[in-house]
């Protein structure tokens, strides 16, 4: 059992206003509940979200209404073989007349990005948005300039289409905090969609809240309270992807390489965030439980073996989550 902390009157208002922003981005989107729960989630704790899931399932306008909502100021970068780092981070312009230079600032100094198509971009680009989701800072000739807050990348990554495409490396994938598999809508939801999109008007988004509100729940968040038996829970998930055997699970030739310390320490941050959308001041098991597949399973490497028999990243979790003690 976790101790039970209350949040106070004007917490649960700011969490009234985040459902708020739910339900104003619910406006234009249909479904996708868990996208826009780990969006937010995200905003909250500092997190960057990497969507994957097949062209035309309203990731972008999902990204852009979000945006508008919190009055963010949003950008979208196409990821294309041929862009340059300065295309992303911004480069010095030399003016000829009074022989100095001037800084150019690119698309990444916003609150919200959206890099789309994150894997077509080639490794020095990938290289250069590193820097800004792990520094939050970028570097342009000489000088350093600090992004400002809240500042979030969302990637969206297309499954189906690897022609032409850069794998992200390992040590970039870890740097999201989720990944979020995006699916297709059900038959009503689908009529719905037509129905919003096929009249030709355009939905009116209100603006619910400012970026220094979203810095201002960071804080709410920051305090919510874990139990050290939700650490020992949480280590224990962890530490079972890299010891399977220790926890008499029968995984390792399933897992090539388990959860870095980055998934220990993201797991409790989503699910604070978690909680805190739910209106408590304290984090649960279900709040783990919530959280658990979209900050996992992008930090599991299976083997070639678990490939061929077509085991995923989910069913180890799976096993895993019903392997280990629940306080």
């Amino acid at each position: 059992m976790t101790k039970e902390v209350k949040l106070s009157v004007k917490d649960k208002e700011k969490v009234d206003k985040l459902n708020e922003v739910f339900s104003e981005v619910e406006k234009v989107i249909v479904g996708q509940k868990e996208m826009i729960k780990s969006l937010i989630i995200g905003l909250l704790c500092k997190g960057h979200i990497l969507l994957e899931g097949v062209p035309g399932l309203a990731k972008t306008l999902t990204v852009k209404t979000l945006a508008d909502t919190i009055q963010a100021k949003f950008s979208r970068i196409q990821f294309t073989p041929d862009l340059l780092p300065a295309d992303l981070t911004g480069t010095r312009i030399y003016n000829a007349r009074t022989g100095t230079f001037s800084i150019y600032f690119g698309p990444i100094f916003a609150n919200i990005i959206l890099a789309d198509e994150i894997n077509r971009a080639p490794a020095k680009v990938q290289s250069a948005l590193l820097e800004a989701m792990q520094e939050k800072q970028v570097t342009i000739g000489d000088k350093t300039f600090q992004l400002e807050e809240p500042f979030i990348v969302l990637a969206t990554q297309n499954p189906i289409e690897t022609e032409g495409t850069y794998p992200l490396p390992e040590a970039q994938v870890d740097r999201f905090l989720m990944k979020v598999i995006i699916d297709y809508p059900d038959k009503n939801e689908e009529i719905e969609i037509i129905n919003r999109m096929t009249t030709g008007k355009e939905i009116k988004i209100n603006t619910i809240l400012k970026p220094k509100d979203i810095v201002e729940m960071r804080e709410i968040v920051n305090n919510i309270y874990v139990d050290e038996k939700i650490k020992h829970y949480v280590t224990d998930i962890v530490f079972a992807t890299r010891k399977p055997e220790e926890y008499k699970l029968e995984l390792k030739h399933i897992i090539d390489f388990g959860c870095s310390p980055r998934a220990s320490i993201n797991l409790i941050l989503a699910a604070k965030a978690n909680a805190f959308l739910n209106g408590y001041g304290y984090v649960s098991p279900d709040d783990i439980k919530e959280v658990i597949y979209n900050v996992l399973r992008h930090r599991l490497i299976l083997s070639y073996e678990a490939e061929a028999e077509e085991i995923k990243s989910e069913d180890v979790i799976k096993q895993i989550i019903n392997k280990i003690k629940v306080p």
